[in-house]
């Protein structure tokens, strides 16, 4: 019997969400809205909901970003865009914008794209969260998670919780996180399903190097990385070529962070993770300024600016102590005018600028909004529904499938659209 004509035949059935986070409430408050008379409970092992939600964003909660083609929005995921790609025909940021407008919050789009309340205060999601949820009956269980669950003959399900008790639920939605190793990720594996690798994704990347010493806090908005070893074998989950990644680099004091570093660590999360961590990285400080138009760029300034000492500000993208530092690096003395550059030594000062190659030592995670690629194996949901293809009424959204996008609002998006999709499943209404 599908999920569907069970709920049709059991309006009163009872839906369990393990997980109190993004995906969980949205969830919930989907499939109680959807059917009214079901029982719909939510089960978080800490004492905090919406933890994730919290802290996104510097505490301003990232919602979604403003990309409303599916097909485009997709391409933000390195794991899940084909997927996402339907799922986002049923769901996208638009639909996400109108569900928040509905309940009195109106979010705003900055420059790049992120959308956030127009508080920009993460408070606000998730009073809304749970106002929703109070007004759809719902209930909520903190401290306490789930250890295991098994089917049953009738097409329900036995849980056991991790406070020594047991219950029981018609339908099941998973909304964990990420499936660490956990008696909940073994109990999933008992029932059939495989769960791809975990690794980390959205990191920065640890490097000790003279050329960026002292730098700590300087940014360049338009730069572009890529990875410098060929040899790395792809991620065979990632069928393109996506290692150079475009956007603002941000210098601190462990290395580079940034947005194009974060995706970056994204798009090749298992390609870092089988390296160890030790790798190398090619910056070009001009993002996608070519060889040829830099070196047009210095033969004007040896023309018209002969006398100019080269270790004056040139870029404006480019931060003053920044390029003090890319001439140095290149082995010129600070009184050396543009008209002495030789050709040998402009080469070398080319590569420092547009090709400047970096040892990547180790990586940092913001601990607190960690995510990871990995989880359950895509192949085994019907994401029409976000339903097991192994166990009828066991749906899944949210991370601890094997979904991860890079930063901005993806991850928050692939929640909602997961959600609420399984919501619908699980109220009958898919």
């Amino acid at each position: 019997m599908s999920s569907t004509r069970a709920a049709a035949s059991n309006p009163k059935k009872k839906i369990a969400i393990i997980g109190g986070g993004a995906a969980g409430f949205f969830a919930a408050i989907t499939a109680a809205e959807a059917n009214p008379f079901a029982q719909v409970t939510i089960y978080e092992r800490s004492q905090n909901t919406l933890s994730k939600v919290k802290i996104s964003g510097g505490g301003r909660c990232n919602v979604t970003h403003s990309c409303f083609d599916p097909a485009k929005l997709a391409t933000h995921y390195p794991r899940g865009f084909r997927e996402l790609r339907s799922a986002f025909h049923r769901w996208q940021p638009q639909d996400t914008i109108q569900w928040f407008a509905e309940r009195g919050v109106t979010l705003k789009t900055e420059s790049d794209g992120r959308m956030f309340p127009d508080t920009d205060n993460s408070q606000t999601i998730i009073d809304c969260f749970h106002q929703a949820s109070r007004d759809a009956g719902i209930t909520l269980k903190t401290g306490v998670g789930l250890r295991a669950l098994a089917p049953g003959v009738t097409g329900d399900f036995t849980l056991q919780l991790s406070n020594d008790t047991q219950t029981h639920a018609d339908a099941i939605c998973i909304t964990t996180g990420s499936l660490k190793a956990s008696p909940l990720t073994r109990a999933l594996e008992a029932l059939g399903h495989t769960i791809e690798p975990l690794a980390p994704s959205l990191f920065a990347f640890n490097v000790t190097d003279t050329r960026i010493d002292g730098l700590s806090g300087l940014s360049v908005q338009h730069a572009s990385v890529t990875l410098a070893q060929p040899s790395l074998k792809s991620d065979s989950s990632n069928q393109r070529t996506t290692t150079q990644q475009t956007g603002p680099i941000l210098i601190t004091h462990r290395g580079f962070s940034g947005p194009a570093i974060l995706r970056l660590s994204a798009w090749e999360a298992r390609r870092l993770q089988a390296e160890k961590y030790h790798f190398d990285i090619a910056i070009n400080w001009l993002g996608k300024v070519s060889e040829t138009e830099v070196r047009e760029c210095f033969a004007k300034l040896r023309k018209h600016k002969g006398r100019t000492l080269i270790r004056s500000k040139v870029f404006e993208a480019i931060p003053r102590r920044l390029w003090e530092r890319i001439v140095e690096s290149a082995g010129i003395l600070e009184d050396t005018p543009w008209s002495q550059l030789s050709k040998k030594v402009e080469t070398t000062l080319i590569n420092q600028l547009i090709a400047a190659h970096f040892s990547v030592q180790g990586k940092t995670t913001n601990k607190d909004e960690f995510v990871t690629c990995g989880g359950v194996r895509l192949k085994e949901i019907d994401f029409r529904t976000m339903e097991s293809r192994k166990i009828t009424g066991l749906h899944f959204a949210g991370e601890c499938l094997d979904i991860d996008g890079i930063t901005g609002g993806f991850n928050f998006q692939a929640a909602w659209t997961g959600g609420r999709i399984a919501g619908l499943a699980m109220a009958g209404q898919h």
